[in-house]
């Protein structure tokens, strides 16, 4: 039997995956969860047995009105949005130069635009409790550009810059905000879900070519476990302190540290450069 006292959980993107293995543990600990999918269908499973404390809904991030409409179904059902998870997008790989303009935009819909539209839609409950907690799943990609996924990791940093805003702003009020930086784990994303623009340029090959084939060589036997990390979220969130990053896999730890550590000692190499571009203190 659900309590009032349980914290409810709003999880996008919950077909596959981390969002998939999110909710089964979240519903498994007895807490309420909004399970969502774009085919409610595809979750049904997960809530089944849980009606009590479960609820799946059909939900396209990138559709304003569903949003609307989810959001409202959660807070009539259960009251409240403790938690939301913006799990829900997806990868594209291509060139830079040879990027289809159509994928462009749909994956900064999917990735960025409707995830600011989810937070959009739950901040106001969470505001009027002064507790909540919003966790955004960005990727090492937030930190780091690989050749072949640029657009990708566009969409990412624009989470974590959002998220760091958002976190300065909602800090106050009793908020918490936490961007998840996930490596290569064992999801859908190098597999069924990634869309792909192959190079035609013959000087790409080597770069964007050879990580495209990568990527496609790793699929279902990446070190990461979707299980585990889930179970990491949900320690983060639980956390009296809980963190504003949490990069998840021994390769994306070391792959953030090391482009942090590479550009703070470019930065302050530049030191002179950057301090002398302001006016000088007897000219102010």
């Amino acid at each position: 039997m659900a309590s009032a006292n349980d914290p409810v959980w709003f999880i996008t993107g919950c077909s596959t995956g981390f969002g998939r293995e999110l909710a089964q543990l979240v519903l498994e600990r007895g807490w309420r969860a909004v399970v969502t999918a774009r085919d409610a269908d595809r979750v049904r499973d997960l809530t089944a047995g849980h009606e009590g404390r479960a609820l799946a809904l059909s939900l396209d991030v990138t559709r304003t009105e569903q949003i609307a409409a989810a959001v409202k179904a959660a807070e009539m059902r259960f009251g409240s949005i403790d938690v939301l998870v913006n799990n829900a997008g997806y990868g594209y790989q291509s060139s830079i130069e040879e990027g289809d303009d159509a994928e462009i935009r749909a994956q900064f819909e999917a990735n960025v635009f409707g995830l600011a539209a989810m937070i959009r839609a739950v901040l106001p409950g969470m505001r009027e409790r002064r507790r909540g907690h919003v966790v955004n799943l960005s990727s090492v990609a937030g930190f780091v550009g690989y050749e072949g996924s640029g657009y990708y990791a566009a969409t990412k940093h624009a989470v974590e810059g959002l998220s760091d805003s958002l976190g300065r702003e909602v800090a106050p009020l009793g908020i918490h905000v936490t961007c998840v930086e996930p490596g290569p784990f064992r999801t859908d994303w190098a597999g069924r879900s990634l869309h792909r623009t192959r190079p035609a340029i013959a000087d790409y090959q080597d770069t964007v070519g050879k990580r495209q084939q990568a990527t496609a060589d790793i699929s279902g036997r990446q070190p990461g476990d979707p299980v585990r990390a889930a179970q990491a979220i949900i320690k983060a969130v639980e956390a009296e302190a809980p963190p504003k990053h949490l990069v998840l896999g021994a390769f994306g730890f070391g792959a953030v540290t090391g482009k942090l550590r590479e550009t703070l000692a470019e930065i302050e190499a530049w030191k002179d450069t950057a301090i002398g571009a302001d006016f000088p203190e007897n000219e102010r």
